[in-house]
């Protein structure tokens, strides 16, 4: 069994202030096997998942890392699933509140180990789906 960690990095150094009332802005990255893969944005429909050292994704700054819980897979049969989930997460589908790297990361959470990432990870974007007059029952309802 190989640990599944989420990293975790600040986007905006306000998150000194934000993170302690349960707020922030985050990027993720799911470890494993001594790769680190995530998502993002670009112009173009081919995929926006990529790998990195982990705990050094460029451009943000690293905040903490938690194990998630563990996966029997091996590090080839990892890269195939990742390989698989990137032809959904395309750059241009990434969207800062319906599908950011955090949902790429909660979804690979979930087919690793079983376990969703924690809900502060991505609080401020489930609470963007809650402006504007609509609700996320209301937004789960439309899908």
């Amino acid at each position: 069994r190989m640990p599944v960690y989420l990293n975790v990095y600040d986007l905006s150094p306000i998150n000194g202030y934000m993170y302690w009332v349960g707020l922030g802005m985050f990027h993720s990255g799911i470890e494993v096997h001594g790769v680190e893969y995530s998502f993002g944005a670009h112009d173009f429909s081919s995929s926006g998942v990529f790998e990195v050292i982990p705990r050094s994704c460029p451009g943000y700054t690293f905040r903490k890392a938690m194990v998630l819980g563990s996966t029997e897979l091996s590090a080839g049969d990892v890269r195939e699933l990742i390989e698989r989930m990137s032809i959904a997460y395309t750059g241009d589908s990434y969207h800062l509140i319906l599908r950011n790297c955090n949902h790429f990361t909660n979804e690979v959470s979930l087919r690793l180990t079983g376990c969703a990432i924690p809900g502060w990870v991505n609080r401020l974007a489930n609470i963007g789906m809650c402006s504007f007059g609509s609700c996320i029952m209301c937004y789960r309802l439309r899908v």
